[in-house]
C-alpha cells in the first residue's frame, strides 16, 4: 500500500491527501480462524484507539466444500459468521466514538442465487461433487444483507448506522478459489473483454462512497450496486428470517459470544 501510494504520488494521482506517507498499520485477521478473529479483537481494544468505520470486504466464492477448524462450512465462516463476531465484539468501541459511525458490508449481487435453509446451512448433505458451490456463496451474501437489517433495529438510537454494497464484478484474487470451475473462468474472462468488469480501483467507489459520503450520514439499510440505492431480494426483506438467522449466528458463536456481549447490542 505504502508503495502504491509512493507512486501515486509522483504521479500527481493521489487526491487530496497531503501526507508523504499514508497512516497504516497491518494486523493479522484470517477470518477462517475465530481465535484469530477473538485475538484481533483483542490486539485492536488493547489499543485504546476510537473506532469510527468498520469495512467487513474480505471474502471468498465459489469455494469448494471445505469446513474451517471450526466445523462450519467455510464461505458461511469467512463471508458471514467471522464478519458477525467481529462487529458484535467492536460494538462498544463504535458506540462510544463519537456521531456517525458506520459499518458497511460488501455482499454481491449473488445473493440474487441464494436460498434459506438454516438446517442446511453447513451444506453437510451435500458431497465435495454436488455441493452447489455458487447458491452457497450467495447464501453467505444474503446473510450480511440480513445482518444489516438485523442489525439495525438494534442500532436505530445510536451514532452507528449500517449499510450494505455489491461493488460490481472486481478483478482481484476472488477467482482463486472457483479456478478449476472452467465455464466461470470463461465468464471472467468474456466479462473483463466486453468491458464488464472493474478494476480494483473502480470497485472501491460504492464502498468508499457509502463509508464516507458526508451526505449519507444517518442512511441506514441501503444496498448500494454502482452508487446508487438497489433492493435487495425478498428473502433479505424477510424479518422473520433475518431473526431467524440472527439467533442461528447468536447459537453457533456461543464458545465467543457471553451473555454480556449480545446483551450490550440487544439492551440498546
Amino acid at each position: 500500500m505504502q508503495k502504491e501510494f509512493e507512486e501515486e504520488k509522483a504521479k500527481g494521482t493521489a487526491g487530496i491527501c497531503s501526507k508523504e506517507r499514508l497512516d497504516v498499520e497491518f494486523m493479522a485477521l484470517d477470518l477462517a480462524s475465530l481465535n484469530s478473529v477473538e485475538n484481533f479483537i483483542e490486539t485492536f481494544k488493547s489499543k485504546e484507539t476510537k473506532l469510527h468505520l468498520l469495512l467487513c470486504n474480505a471474502g471468498i466464492a465459489m469455494h469448494p466444500l471445505e469446513y474451517t477448524e471450526d466445523g462450519f462450512e467455510i464461505m458461511f465462516q469467512v463471508n458471514y459468521l467471522a464478519h458477525f463476531l467481529l462487529v458484535t465484539k467492536l460494538l462498544p468501541i463504535m458506540l462510544d466514538s463519537g456521531e456517525d459511525c458506520r459499518i458497511v458490508l460488501v455482499s454481491s449481487e449473488a445473493h440474487l442465487t441464494s436460498s434459506f435453509d438454516l438446517e442446511k446451512a453447513q451444506g453437510k448433505h451435500h458431497t465435495k461433487e454436488n455441493f452447489k458451490r455458487l447458491q452457497y456463496y450467495g447464501n453467505s451474501k444474503l446473510y450480511q444483507i440480513m445482518q444489516m437489517y438485523c442489525l439495525n433495529r438494534r442500532l436505530q438510537k445510536t451514532n452507528v448506522t449500517v449499510n450494505s454494497i455489491h461493488p460490481g464484478i472486481v478483478d482481484t484474487e476472488i477467482n482463486r478459489s472457483f479456478s478449476d470451475l472452467g465455464m466461470w473462468k470463461m465468464f471472467f474472462q468474456i466479462s473483463k473483454i466486453i468491458g464488464k468488469t472493474k478494476n480494483p480501483f473502480e470497485g472501491a467507489k460504492t464502498l468508499i462512497n457509502a463509508a464516507v459520503n458526508p451526505d449519507l450520514k444517518d442512511t441506514r439499510d441501503a444496498y448500494y450496486c454502482d452508487m446508487r440505492i438497489q433492493q435487495a431480494n425478498s428473502l433479505a426483506r424477510n424479518q422473520e428470517k433475518q431473526e431467524a438467522l440472527w439467533k442461528y449466528s447468536l447459537d453457533c458463536l456461543q464458545k465467543y459470544l457471553k451473555p454480556e456481549d449480545i446483551d450490550k447490542i440487544e439492551k440498546l
